[in-house]
């Protein structure tokens, strides 16, 4: 019997969560002591991904470190777990951006520490079972699960109006996960399975149930994602959720859609998938321009970076439904480039947040005099979000439109503007906030990088320059797996 290391990687943070727990003393002490628990259980988390990531089989289209046992005989619903090349990626991205996470609020977060550092954990243990979860019902616990950690993250630690928006959070998303729910039980009466593998494999639904379920799906993802009009939540939660919050939510939650349209809409519904993929891809382009105008008009550095995102996304599902090789590699490296980009983006914001405490944009400027090593990451990161050549940013933006230009060149050349919308308003960021006179004297006095940023932007602008350089490294795990997604699907588009 093979080491159950997914299983392991999933409890390491709960015990780690559960020993914070304990910790009983001075204040100060506790929470100091919290910190370093939470840091050295994420680290070692991360260790274990990597792992992972060093003894997988690229050759391989199936999953890999499969755990399977008996939960619920009398239903046939079975514990399995299992990673493939798609899933892999975000896997180890979760435990890399929560050390990002714990260490941007090691000194901005003062009230309640251990409370959070253990809904980071728990949020960390929830992520890492979302992505290796090959059963309906022990996804969907997963998925839940998420929920409540990011809930308390921004409704307890947000800002002035973080009531209102965790709530706006995590009723949208709840709404969305009904529909999930629905679908899934609905799957189960037609096939008497919860398994994921057995479903993909060996059951072939309706074309008529296929498109129910692709809509209760869709529903689901399209909020989590977000798609525009359903994206409403997101720049709520991201002006309220503190630094770590929003790293989180754009890193890792927000790819939970882009994962979820890959794994049961194209990979268990390819029919209604097909059937469906213009309207989406409507939406897709409809959400880029739209998205981009609004995050041009933003005065609120997170907000643009929120809009930003949904924009981002959107070049995801018009890659994913574009059912080409090119479309599913290239949404494929925009989520894993937006994975790093827009959770160091906040991470930049919230360097300036924790010197100035705004975010206007309009409060700064002059940053490239008064922190030059600040400024030089921010313009990597920058270049990175608008897509520049040599950066993880065009790689995935370039594929994903080439792929849907094979299939609706209409819709494609109305998304590629954009690139162009895209660039703007984040060249619009940089020049405000890195060049010009400073807006006040306290601009003036604001201090450079200290060693601990120096370590949370570290290996994010090498994994950014890394991805852009050669994005084999990266994209060639998951090579098979597209492969074999594509298959039926075009077996289904034949018939």
């Amino acid at each position: 019997m093979q080491f159950p290391i997914l299983s392991v990687l999933t409890i390491i943070p709960l015990l780690g969560a559960l020993f914070i727990a304990t910790l009983r003393g001075d204040e100060a002490i506790v929470a100091k002591n919290a910190r370093w628990v939470a840091l050295w259980t994420a680290l070692i988390t991360f260790a274990l991904s990597l792992v992972l990531v060093f003894n997988f089989d690229a050759a391989n289209a199936g999953f890999q470190f499969m755990e399977r046992a008996v939960w619920f005989a009398p239903a046939n619903i079975y514990y399995v777990r299992g990673v493939d090349g798609i899933s892999i990626w975000f896997v180890a991205a979760s435990a890399l951006l929560t050390i990002s996470a714990i260490l941007c609020s090691w000194n901005s977060i003062t009230t309640r520490v251990p409370m959070y550092h253990m809904a980071l954990m728990i949020l960390l243990t929830m992520m890492i079972g979302v992505f290796s979860s090959l059963d309906l019902i022990l996804l969907f616990v997963f998925f839940e699960g998420v929920l409540l950690p990011m809930f308390f993250i921004i409704g307890i630690w947000g800002g002035s109006r973080r009531i209102y928006s965790s709530y706006k959070f995590f009723l949208y998303t709840m709404l969305g996960s009904l529909f999930m729910l629905l679908a899934m039980l609905t799957i189960y009466v037609q096939t008497g399975s919860t398994d994921l593998t057995a479903l993909i494999n060996h059951h072939h639904l309706p074309l008529n149930i296929q498109v129910w379920l692709f809509a209760a799906f869709f529903l689901s993802f399209a909020i989590k994602s977000p798609m525009w009009p359903v994206h409403t939540w997101l720049p709520d939660a991201h002006v309220e959720a503190p630094t770590a919050g929003s790293v989180i939510l754009a890193g890792i939650l927000l790819k939970m859609g882009g994962y979820g349209f890959m794994r049961f809409c194209i990979q268990l519904l390819p029919e209604a998938s097909q059937l469906m993929a213009p309207l989406v891809m409507i939406l897709s382009a409809v959400a880029i321009i739209y998205t981009s105008l609004v995050a041009l008009a933003q005065q609120d550095m997170k907000k643009m970076i929120a809009y930003s995102s949904v924009a981002h996304m959107g070049f995801v599902t018009l890659g994913l439904f574009s059912f080409t090789h090119q479309g599913l590699d290239g949404a494929m490296l925009v989520m894993l480039s937006h994975t790093i980009v827009s959770a160091a983006l906040f991470l930049c914001i919230g360097f300036m947040y924790d010197r100035l405490h705004t975010r206007e944009i309009t409060a700064y400027g002059g940053l490239a005099n008064i922190t030059p090593h600040f400024a030089v990451v921010m313009m990597f990161f920058t270049l990175a979000s608008v897509g520049l050549p040599g950066t993880s940013g065009f790689v995935g933006e370039f594929l994903s439109m080439l792929g849907a230009w094979q299939t609706h060149p209409t819709i494609t050349a109305f998304a590629a503007i954009g690139v162009i919308l895209g660039a703007a308003y984040m060249l619009r960021l940089y020049r405000a906030c890195c060049f010009g006179v400073p807006a006040t004297q306290d601009v003036r006095r604001m201090k450079d990088m200290t060693p601990r940023e120096w370590a949370i932007f570290a290996p994010l602008l090498l994994l950014v320059i890394w991805m852009g350089v050669y994005p084999t490294t990266f994209s060639s795990f998951y090579q098979a797996n597209l492969q074999s997604i594509l298959t039926p699907a075009h077996h289904g588009a034949v018939k």
